[in-house]
């Protein structure tokens, strides 16, 4: 057993980086995942989702109908899918013709909908007012949701009202930051604070994302705020990183993409033996599984659109009645730390024990030789 200590205290001291770096990247991002569940799917956008062939499908199936027999949720579901295509004027269009035919039949759907389709058409306060009216209908719809939509886009008109850059903050450190400092600040005296409050915040924010535009410069830069956190240690450095990474993947300007690159390099920086470009390579990596399954997922809908299939029914049996591919990532857990994790570890262990068993070997058939 001393024998065995020793080695592998001198593997320690031979390949010091290889051993801090396993431990760091599958325990910590592990339990960062457990803090904030779906955000590193969210951040890589692997997540299933329809589409743009389904939403332009969407549109024929349900205005196949004559005018007078659309239902209310029809169109919801024709509003929705004209936003998704980017046409967010002819969304707000369908939605108003709602609610002058069904002026209180689903009225917060209405309103809620309305709000979020303004401000993606860039009628920020437009759409804060809806969002406003939806909340006084109900507020606990979406688990309070647009509580925090409400926040974020009140903190998206004040940093507008100075500055049209992104990022939105370039305040570097933990704790009361950026989105974070004006969540708790609007709804905590700056003395309270609470790592239940920064969850239910991020919960919200990653639901803009899912339902919404995961790839929003502006949603992943206030989850990185919130993962960023620090209260009591419970942050998250590598998700957070991951998002100001991808953030600045979505972004063209040069100034913009230095700036999220500025805070993710920051913000890694906090944490030792981590080095950006290997979190932006293991990101790369995350990014191109969910292309994989978006592509997958256009494909099986065009081949059911080809088909003359319903493609809702068809959806759902595949992708919501059947487990989703699992999502490989460095942080994937079971039992304190994926296969994946442990299989590599050990595999860089047992090579790190090799050379010294082989290095010891060869010393000592030099000294033989010497004798």
């Amino acid at each position: 057993m001393r024998k065995f200590v020793l080695i592998v205290a001198a593997f320690s001291v031979v390949f010091p980086r290889d051993l801090s770096a396993c431990l760091w990247d599958y325990d910590t991002l592990a339990m960062e995942r457990r803090l904030f569940p779906g955000a590193h799917e969210l951040i890589a956008g692997y997540f299933v989702r329809h589409s743009d062939a389904y939403y332009e499908w969407r549109i024929t199936d349900r205005m196949s109908k004559p005018a007078e027999q659309l239902s209310p949720s029809d169109l919801d579901d024709i509003a929705v899918a004209y936003d998704k295509l980017g046409h967010h004027e002819k969304a707000i269009e369908t939605i108003l013709k709602k609610i002058e035919r069904w002026p209180d039949q689903g009225r917060y759907e209405s309103e809620a909908n309305l709000g979020t389709f303004h401000i993606h058409a860039g009628h920020l306060q437009t759409g804060l007012e809806h969002i406003e009216k939806a909340i006084a209908i109900n507020s606990d719809a979406h688990f309070g949701r647009e509580i925090y939509q409400q926040l974020l886009i009140e903190y998206l008109i004040e940093k507008r009202s100075s500055s049209e850059d992104l990022p939105l903050s370039t305040a570097v450190g933990e704790g009361r930051i950026g989105f974070t400092a004006f969540v708790l600040n609007s709804r905590y005296p700056p003395d309270e604070s609470t790592l239940e409050e920064i969850q239910k915040a991020a919960k919200g924010v990653m639901g803009m994302m899912r339902f919404g535009n995961e790839d929003s410069p502006v949603l992943l830069e206030s989850l990185g705020d919130l993962l960023l956190a620090d209260y009591h240690n419970d942050d998250s450095k590598m998700l957070a990183t991951r998002a100001f990474l991808r953030a600045s993947m979505e972004v063209e300007d040069p100034a913009a993409k230095t700036g999220y690159r500025e805070r993710a390099k920051w913000t890694i920086a906090m944490q030792n033996d981590v080095e950006l470009e290997d979190i932006e390579e293991q990101l790369m990596a995350e990014v191109e599984q969910a292309n994989a399954l978006s592509q997958q997922i256009l494909d099986d809908e065009k081949s059911w659109i080809s088909a003359g299939l319903d493609v809702d029914a068809e959806f759902e049996k595949k992708y919501f009645e059947a487990p989703t591919p699992s999502f490989n990532s460095k942080g994937e857990v079971s039992v304190g730390m994926s296969t994946t994790g442990v299989v590599i570890c050990v595999s860089s262990l047992v090579t790190g024990l090799l050379s010294i068993a082989m290095l010891a070997r060869k010393r000592k058939h030099q000294n033989v030789s010497a004798m």
